[in-house]
């Protein structure tokens, strides 16, 4: 028998087991199914391809018994949620993707450390969180402030973690004003945590987790704020020691508040998209997370006008997010290089008896355009019974020609 490779113990649905076998033999190597589809049999590996399996899977837990790199990453998780390791877990925010399927994209779809990933719906950061980890560079774009901050956060607060500890006393000594707005907001002196942005930006984020909490579970503003602190900090921590014990070169991060219809972003730039546009019409982005917008700022209405499938109302509604995804799909193809897949997470909905089939809008866009439709997994999703129970991953490869 030759090399053996074996699964997490946690993967458990077939499109996970698709999603495995399709990475493995993106990362060079033939395989056999063993008993129980919890195990491979490697073999005829490409040159390189047994390091990339231990580098850079997302699915194997080992090969031969020793354990991949994922293994060490997803051990540093301080929550009870599988899928919530590193900076994964912070801000409460609905409908994430998970972070192993996007890790195993990044594979599928053949972007390489040094290349450029879009996920033009950033959303928590999934995706950018990801590609760093590969040392894949990430561009992030969201009309949401909220997506904006978080994601920043997850992915920038490694470069800053001995200045945010540095800061903490006088963040968490100064809560009182700092953190729930009993000051007006111009009033404070960010310069008292620090100038830096990206250590304001954490502490900011551990503000709109306090007000979460209250909002959800009715805790205590300054007392969660302060825990808050102390969580981040441990998770921005396992994120160095992570980084540091396996030598990554972590891919650069830019998250950008802008508009996925119009992307600020050249003509054949991209090597790769991941991205799943927002389910709106079924989710209440805004309804979830007005409690932080308020405290960010944010007008709701004007946001509410901004973010696609929230525009309108009854039927309007629908046919404006079939027409704001048809315009994103336009500004993806003429971003992705020739030769690029983009990979879109996209399920059908029903909304007021009206069916909005977005996964055949989704087809059409790339189809017409002259992508070829080189993958489609059927994923079941959870909580969300009453307005859809499936969702599809469709896989598009630009032609190589520009279209």
């Amino acid at each position: 028998m030759g090399s053996v490779a074996e699964l997490f113990d946690e993967v458990q649905f077939i499109y996970e087991l698709v999603l495995a076998q399709l990475e493995i033999g993106s990362l060079g190597a033939r395989f056999e199914t063993l008993d129980g589809y919890r195990r491979f049999e490697l073999g005829g590996f490409e040159a390189g391809a047994r390091e990339q399996l231990f580098k850079r899977s997302a699915y194997l837990k080992s090969v031969d018994g020793e354990a991949t790199d994922y293994s060490l990453i997803v051990s540093r998780n301080r929550t009870r949620a599988r899928n919530q390791y590193l900076t994964h877990w912070i801000y409460p925010y609905k409908g994430k993707f998970h972070p192993q399927m996007v890790r195993a994209l990044l594979n599928i779809i053949g972007v390489s450390p040094g290349d450029v990933v879009l996920d033009p719906f950033i959303g928590s950061g999934t995706t950018a969180v990801e590609a760093q980890l590969l040392g894949i560079d990430c561009i992030g774009i969201d009309a949401n402030p909220l997506c904006v901050l978080q994601s920043r956060v997850k992915t920038e607060s490694v470069d800053v973690i001995d200045q945010i500890v540095a800061a903490s006393k006088s963040a968490v000594g100064g809560s009182r004003c700092f953190a729930f707005g009993r000051q007006p907001a111009a009033s404070i002196d960010r310069r008292a945590v620090s100038d830096d942005e990206r250590v304001w930006n954490f502490y900011q984020m551990a503000r709109l987790l306090a007000i979460s909490d209250r909002s959800r579970r009715r805790r205590g503003l300054e007392q969660s704020f302060e825990r808050r602190v102390e969580q981040m900090i441990g998770s921005v921590y396992d994120f160095r020691e992570v980084a540091d014990r396996l030598g990554l070169r972590l891919g650069k991060v830019d998250i950008q508040l802008g508009d996925a219809r119009s992307l600020p972003i050249g003509d054949n730039a991209i090597a790769g998209i991941i991205t799943s546009p927002p389910y709106s019409i079924a989710l209440d982005y805004v309804g979830n997370d007005t409690p932080s917008l308020q405290a960010l700022g944010c007008d709701i209405e004007g946001l509410c006008d901004r973010l696609v499938g929230v525009r309108g109302r009854g039927r309007s509604r629908v046919v404006l997010y079939e027409q704001d995804l048809a315009q994103c799909y336009a500004e993806m193809c003429r971003v992705l290089r020739p030769g690029g897949i983009a990979a879109i997470v996209i399920g059908d909905a029903v909304v007021g008896g009206q069916p909005v089939r977005a996964t055949d809008l989704t087809i059409d866009a790339f189809t017409k355009r002259g992508f070829e439709a080189v993958g489609a997994i059927d994923k079941t999703i959870f909580g969300l019974y009453n307005v859809m129970t499936r969702e599809r991953i469709l896989l598009f490869k630009k032609p190589s020609t520009s279209v």
